[in-house]
């Protein structure tokens, strides 16, 4: 239906965009606020797609009048203090319509943030039945949701000190309703402490979805406003009791096997252990001209034999000639220069048959320049295809940076949504996720639709972006995974000896201590299509221990092609006769040791271990090292879950260290099989470390 999505929850001037889904281009659409606090003057544009700002804290109700019916949807404001307290640049939009001259200052370093950051907040579900309910328990029981709502690391807050506010999905309400069951919203409990909401059973449509955020109020009394979580109860096609192969994202469950419970903002089960591997398509291979799908097909067993799961292309649409292919003149065909649509699938099936999901790049943002309706556009001001574009006051098509061959879409307009929206349809078929270019750059509203889209008919499918800083929220409603250029910029800082080692850690901690959900994935990369190989700009040391760190801290590792074998060339032809085998024997080690042990998984926590780089005395401060290890080349940590816990230490020097830590651990490495224990001089035992060692830990 043409209803605008999931309820919002925004700072008072923070401003949302308003779009109808599913949208008919020639149909009428007419946007009203229906309900707000008192005081509130806010309004709503003419326009089909428009824009709202909430200007007092408090509930509104947006009408929506579309060829399907009258629609309304719930946005909760809050006071305008909460604003800001995300990465520079606030949210997707924001990013969009700042004032963009160069590339991001120093490629997502750690951003800074206002005072204490947000909150964070998970949201479950269960059902529950009176006892004797019998065939009437459709009318004795209660779909159960409840919130456990975190502070923020740096709060003085406890969790019982944080609010919880709860929202019925307003498209479920009219569903409920149309269906002739009681309005969710009449028949909805809150406990007294806020955190568990109640709605009966008879008042739940096939699907019931609840949002949720946590609200920290400082001793200032500023509220800070967490990612918000939802979850859903659905009904279930049969009364089979059965546990969906998603690892506990949808349930149904063995008491109420007529109800499913979705957690709909989890990143896809298989995620968990997932390792990608990025594919530049028109230099892999180094292939004949249309042969490239079938050359790439002929590698999928090396690819997958190095450990990795998952295969990102680059796009493979038809292109303006540039080779990197994100210049698309065709988006529901391939680029010639690479094969045909058989190929493709052909490369996609041989894939899986290896056990490989494939992502698809899809770019959202732009066409090219060489696009049909860009040039009839450019060369017409009355051209129909004019109003698709965004323009500048000086006649051009608007456009980041240099980028002087793309021309910006203008999100704005219906027929752009529906083409857009139509592409995915043709592709999300085919394959296991979208790698989403620039998403920064496209509105909100439109990744929402996008998610709901595709999840309706595939749970397991994934959305990740590429967001740079990446933004918390975006994990509200939008993406599984982000990319994670500020982990990505430290470990080039440490490779170059600007900062320490253990400045890694603090990326990491970057992640929930400015508001990212603990459900969230990161895509960990040391070098892709964009950037200089690691090694180029680091050396070989530190380009050995930055490949290790990617493994074995907490996130989704990505090894760009060429990587395992030592590749200097950024976009150059993949020089497979010259590999480094020994590079490529490192990566695949550290791949095996990374499924073989869970506690270095998405369910692993991480932790920091006292260390003591070449110092004989552990009650001393670190000292500097002999030769060419410095105590800032090195990081240990701890990686742990219910079955084990591990001790991990990097070193990025290019010659060997000798690292004590506080803790009792094993003696041997489990990344090469050998012992890796020493003793020094004064008997203290040091783990011998060249780029990585892995040990178990163990009781004292």
């Amino acid at each position: 239906m043409h209803h605008p999505g999931p309820p919002r929850f925004l700072a008072t001037g923070e401003t949302t965009e308003l779009a109808p889904r599913d949208p008919d281009p020639d149909g009428e659409y007419a946007w009203r606020v229906a309900d707000a606090p008192p005081e509130s003057e806010s309004t709503v544009g003419d326009s089909p797609v428009t824009q709202f700002t909430p200007d007092v804290p408090g509930r509104y109700l947006i009408g929506l009048d579309a060829p399907d019916g009258d629609h309304l949807l719930t946005v909760r404001a809050f006071a305008a203090s909460y604003a800001g307290v995300d990465v520079a640049g606030g949210s997707g939009t924001a990013i969009r319509d700042r004032d963009v001259t160069d590339e991001p200052v120093d490629y997502a370093a750690r951003e800074s943030h206002d005072g204490v950051g947000r909150p964070r907040v998970r949201v479950d579900a269960d059902i529950e039945f009176e006892d004797g309910a019998g065939e009437e328990r459709d009318h004795a029981g209660s779909a159960v949701f409840t919130a456990d709502p975190t502070p923020n690391p740096d709060s003085e807050l406890d969790a019982g000190d944080l609010e919880v506010t709860f929202v019925v999905d307003d498209r479920d309400v009219e569903s409920a309703v149309a269906d002739g069951r009681t309005n969710p919203r009449d028949s909805l409990r809150v406990s007294r402490d806020g955190r568990e909401l109640r709605v009966a059973l008879d008042a739940v449509p096939d699907r019931l979805r609840v949002h949720a955020v946590a609200v920290a109020r400082d001793p200032d009394g500023d509220p800070r406003v967490s990612v918000a979580d939802a979850v859903a109860v659905e009904r279930g096609d049969t009364g089979e009791p059965t546990v969906d192969d998603a690892g506990g994202e949808s349930v149904l469950t063995p008491d109420a096997p007529d109800f499913e419970t979705v957690r709909l903002n989890d990143p896809p089960a298989w995620t968990a252990d997932a390792a990608v591997y990025e594919v530049f398509v028109r230099t892999f291979a180094d292939a004949d001209e249309g042969a490239a799908f079938d050359a790439i097909a002929e590698r999928i067993p090396d690819i997958a034999d190095l450990g990795v799961d998952t295969l990102w292309l680059t796009p493979v649409l038809g292109h303006d000639g540039k080779p990197h292919g994100y210049n698309i003149v065709d988006f529901f065909d391939v680029a010639p220069d690479l094969g045909d649509r058989d190929d493709f699938e052909a490369l996609v099936e041989t894939a899986h048959d290896h056990g490989m999901r494939v992502l698809f790049d899809f770019v959202a943002n732009h066409t090219a320049r060489d696009h049909e309706w860009f040039e009839d556009a450019y060369r017409n001001p009355e051209s129909p295809y004019r109003d698709r574009y965004e323009w500048q006051e000086s006649g051009e098509p608007g456009t980041y940076f240099d980028w002087e061959l793309i021309a910006n879409l203008n999100h704005a307009n219906l027929e752009v949504r529906r083409f857009l929206l139509d592409v995915i349809d043709e592709w999300a078929p085919l394959v296991d996720g979208f790698r989403c270019d620039m998403a920064w750059a496209v509105p909100d509203s439109f990744w929402r639709e996008l998610r709901d889209r595709v999840k309706d008919i595939d749970r397991q499918f994934l959305l990740m972006d590429e967001t740079i800083p990446y933004i918390p929220g975006f994990h509200e409603g939008m993406f599984d995974v982000h990319f994670d250029a500020t982990l990505y910029f430290q470990l080039r800082q440490v490779g170059r000896g600007a900062e320490p080692a253990e400045s890694v850690l603090d990326a990491v901690d970057q992640r929930s201590d400015i508001g990212f959900p603990d459900h969230a994935e990161f895509l960990q990369y040391i070098e892709n299509h964009d950037e200089t190989r690691y090694r180029v700009e680091c050396g070989d040391a530190a380009a050995a221990a930055a490949g290790a760190a990617i493994m074995t801290l907490p996130g989704v590792p990505m090894v760009y092609a060429g990587q395992e074998i030592g590749q200097r060339g950024r976009r150059d032809a993949i020089a497979w006769d010259h590999a480094r085998e020994e590079v490529r024997d490192r990566y695949e080690r550290l791949l095996a040791t990374r499924r073989d042990h869970s506690a270095l998984g998405a369910d692993g926590t991480v932790s920091r271990v006292g260390y003591h780089v070449a110092s004989g005395d552990l009650s001393e401060q670190p000292i500097a090292a002999s030769g060419d290890v410095h105590p800032n080349d090195v990081v240990a940590f701890r990686r742990s879950d219910d079955g084990e816990a591990l001790v991990v230490v990097l070193n990025f020097a290019p010659a060997d260290a000798s690292v004590a830590v506080d803790a009792a651990h094993g003696e041997r490495d489990l990344v090469t099989g050998e012992e890796c224990v020493v003793e020094d001089g004064d008997g203290t035992e040091r783990i011998r470390v060249d780029d990585v060692a892995i040990v178990r830990e163990t009781e004292r």
